[in-house]
């Protein structure tokens, strides 16, 4: 069982061996890139030695079970160890999107709504914000673009931590994708009349300079003067960027620097992560129309998830999820329904890979 392991496991041990040699640190992009690497197969090593102990020592139990009744309880106790391993291989060896273990950019914008989607965007944000708190991520503002009431009409944030079994923030953040949806009364509201906006969440790869290929000929590079509140000028220079990628009509734009060169530098970390996601979406539309995910969609206008204020009820509309705890997901307690999300993709790859 898990013999397909084997050339993981060998390439492993040459990217171990790669890695002591002094050679390779004079060169960071390959350096990055086999230590990433190096890092996304040792918990498949690490389960495989794991597995293989508990098979080894399940069968001398059972021998001695056979002479002992005494060691019945530890056949049982290592069987249970060993459905645990299998199962956390089975979805270590599942097919994977080559960025799970990357960081993510998440981008949040007010949709139909007004000022009320722009107050649902900042709910979500901070949703994101104390859940990476609580798992240890860090959160770092790349852009925002804010209203009056303190709203948002856009922004931008990374999202950084250490991936586990291979799945980082983009692994496990990228099924929020979507336009998510709210039902409660506005604050502007003076009849109490529930109504109904929404905000779309994009999330990216965060990926490094060397690993997207972009030519300075297909950008064209605006500078203006960047805007807070209601359009009114922040600073005196022409400080803020717009970067278009002309092939692609990609348009990503930065003011939070000072300094014109550090909004450069985050709008191309921006653009970059977005054609990364574009050429995704193209590779799942081209690989496959039948057997798309049930789970992650390459609509980004689709209708994820509602979030109801009057019966503190949240809905995710892909898998049937259904919590009334609102209250406490919107503080970040998001974690169940990140797992239900992973677990119904799980099976969907699991699935696809046995036809």
């Amino acid at each position: 069982m898990f013999e397909s392991a084997e050339p993981l496991v060998k390439e492993f041990h040459e990217l171990e061996t790669e890695l002591a040699d002094p050679a390779l640190h004079s060169d960071p992009a390959r350096s990055r890139k086999v230590g990433r690497r190096y890092a996304a197969l040792r918990p498949v090593v690490e389960s495989l030695d794991e597995y293989r102990r508990l098979e080894g020592d399940r069968a001398a139990a059972a021998e001695l079970a056979e002479l002992d009744p005494a060691f019945a309880d530890e056949v049982v106790e290592l069987e249970r160890a060993l459905e645990t391993t299998t199962g956390r291989l089975t979805k270590l060896l599942a097919p994977r999107d080559p960025n799970d273990d990357a960081d993510a950019l998440l981008e949040i914008k007010s949709g139909e709504g007004g000022d009320e989607s722009a107050l649902f965007a900042g709910d979500l944000l901070r949703m994101y914000t104390r859940h990476a708190e609580q798992v240890g991520w860090k959160v770092e503002l790349l852009d925002e673009q804010t209203t009056d009431l303190g709203g948002y009409k856009s922004v931008t944030v990374a999202i950084k931590g250490a991936a586990r079994d291979g799945v980082g923030p983009y692994g496990l953040l990228k099924f929020e994708g979507g336009v998510h949806r709210v039902q409660r009364v506005p604050v502007t509201e003076s009849q109490g009349r529930i109504h109904t906006s929404a905000a779309g969440v994009l999330v990216m790869p965060d990926v490094e300079a060397d690993e997207v290929e972009i030519s300075e000929d297909d950008l064209r590079i605006d500078v203006y003067r960047a805007s807070g509140p209601g359009g009114q000028g922040v600073n005196t220079t022409d400080s803020a960027v717009r970067i278009t990628h002309l092939p692609t009509g990609t348009v990503v734009s930065c003011q939070n620097e000072r300094s014109q060169l550090q909004n450069k530098d985050s709008a191309m970390r921006m653009l970059r992560a977005r054609l990364t996601a574009l050429a995704e979406e193209r590779a799942a539309e081209e690989a496959s129309q039948a057997r798309k995910s049930q789970v992650r969609t390459v609509d980004r206008s689709e209708r994820i998830r509602t979030y109801n204020f009057p019966e503190n009820r949240i809905a995710d509309h892909r898998i049937g999820y259904k919590a009334h705890n609102l209250d406490a997901v919107l503080g970040g307690a998001i974690g169940p329904l990140l797992e239900a999300l992973q677990e119904r993709d799980l099976a969907d790859r699991l699935g696809g890979s046995a036809q």
